[in-house]
C-alpha cells in the first residue's frame, strides 16, 4: 500500500464515536449549514418507509440535524411513492425534474437530477432498500462535512453479509471495482466499501461532477473528485453492518461491465468497441444468449445546466 494511503488511513478514517452527534449539532448551528437526505428508489416499497421513518423521527423530530428528506423515484411500479410519503418524505418523480432533457434508466441519472430539486449545503445519499436501517449511517456520513471544513466527500465503510455469512456482501466491489482502484487510481485503495450506496458530499463538489447514469456513478464519483479535490478532501466513516436486497449473478455481471466503462472513460476516453454484454442463461435445449446494453451515458456537471444556475442566481 502507497505511503499516502496509509497516511490518509490514520487520519481520514473515522469510526461513529470519534464524532458525537452533540459536537455535530453544535458545528452544525455554529455553521448554519443544511442537510438534505436523498433515496433513490425503485420498486422500494418495502423498505423505503422504515428508512424515511428512522431518518424523520430521529434526526429531525429528536435532534435537528437533517433538513428535508427527498424521494426520487426512477418509475417504480409498486406503492413506494405512496410509502415514502407517508413516511414523511417528499417523493419528487425523476421524470418532472428537467423535463426537457429526457429521462435515461439508471441510478446515476438520479442522484444528477436530485440535485437540482434539494437545497441542502451538504447532500446525503442513502439506498433505499436497507434493511435494519440505523439513522447511525446519515449522522456518522454527514459528521466529519459538518465539523471538518477541509473534507468534501465522506463514504460509509461497514460489514455487508451475503445470505448469513460475514464479509461475503460487496461481489463487485471486490471482483471489479477494488482491482481497478488498486492498479489505476491507488490513492483510492484505502476505501473499504467504494461503491457503497451510501455518502454525503459538499453541494460545491457535486455540482462540478460529472455524473455517469447508471451503476458507475460511484466510483466516477470517486475517481472524479479525487482529481478535482485531493485526497485529503476524502474521508470514511464506519457505521457497522449494512443488510440489503442482494442481486442475482447475471445482474452483477452487467453493474460490473457499467462500472468497468466508466473506468476505462476516465482511464483514456477512449472508444469502446462494443457497448453491450453478452450472458447466457440455461433454457429447455442448451443456453440461450441474451445481450445487455452498457451503461455509456453521463451527464455533464450542474453547474453546467441553465436551469440550476438559474435557480442559483434566484
Amino acid at each position: 500500500m502507497l505511503e499516502e494511503v496509509e497516511r490518509w488511513l490514520s487520519t481520514r478514517s473515522w469510526s461513529l464515536t470519534d464524532r458525537p452527534l452533540h459536537k455535530i449539532l453544535a458545528a452544525k448551528r455554529t455553521t448554519g449549514q443544511s442537510v438534505s437526505v436523498v433515496l433513490p428508489a425503485l420498486n422500494e416499497e418495502e423498505t423505503v418507509g422504515d428508512i424515511v421513518a428512522v431518518i424523520r423521527h430521529d434526526l429531525m423530530q429528536q435532534l435537528p440535524l437533517v433538513d428535508e428528506i427527498v424521494v426520487v423515484d426512477s418509475g417504480s411500479t409498486d406503492r413506494t411513492s405512496e410509502v415514502a410519503a407517508a413516511a414523511g418524505a417528499r417523493v419528487v418523480h425523476r421524470d418532472d425534474i428537467l423535463p426537457r432533457i429526457p429521462a435515461v434508466p439508471g441510478k446515476g441519472e438520479v442522484l444528477w437530477r436530485s440535485l437540482l430539486v434539494t437545497s441542502g449545503d451538504i447532500v446525503c445519499f442513502i439506498d433505499a432498500d436497507l434493511k435494519e436501517f440505523s439513522s447511525d449511517f446519515v449522522s456518522g456520513i454527514v459528521g466529519p462535512l459538518l465539523t471538518d471544513p477541509e473534507v468534501d466527500l465522506v463514504k460509509g465503510m461497514y460489514d455487508r453479509p451475503l445470505g448469513g455469512t460475514a464479509g461475503q456482501g460487496g461481489r463487485v466491489t471486490e471482483l471489479m471495482a477494488r482491482p481497478l482502484l488498486n492498479m489505476h487510481w491507488p490513492q483510492l485503495a484505502g476505501f473499504v466499501q467504494p461503491l457503497g450506496g451510501e455518502y454525503a458530499a459538499r453541494r460545491s463538489l457535486l455540482e462540478q461532477l460529472p455524473f455517469p447514469v447508471g451503476y458507475g456513478v460511484e466510483l466516477g464519483m470517486l475517481v472524479d473528485s479525487l482529481h478535482l479535490a485531493g485526497l485529503d478532501a476524502l474521508a470514511q466513516v464506519d457505521v457497522g453492518v449494512r443488510k440489503h436486497r442482494h442481486q442475482d449473478g447475471q445482474a452483477l455481471g452487467r453493474m460490473a461491465a457499467a462500472i468497468y466503462r466508466t473506468a476505462q472513460l476516465r482511464l483514456a476516453r477512449g472508444h469502446l468497441i462494443r457497448p453491450s454484454l453478452t450472458q447466457f442463461e440455461r433454457v429447455e435445449d442448451g443456453f440461450e444468449p441474451r445481450t445487455f446494453s452498457v451503461d455509456t451515458e453521463e451527464r455533464p456537471p450542474m453547474v453546467e445546466i441553465a436551469e440550476y444556475a438559474a435557480r442559483k442566481v434566484a
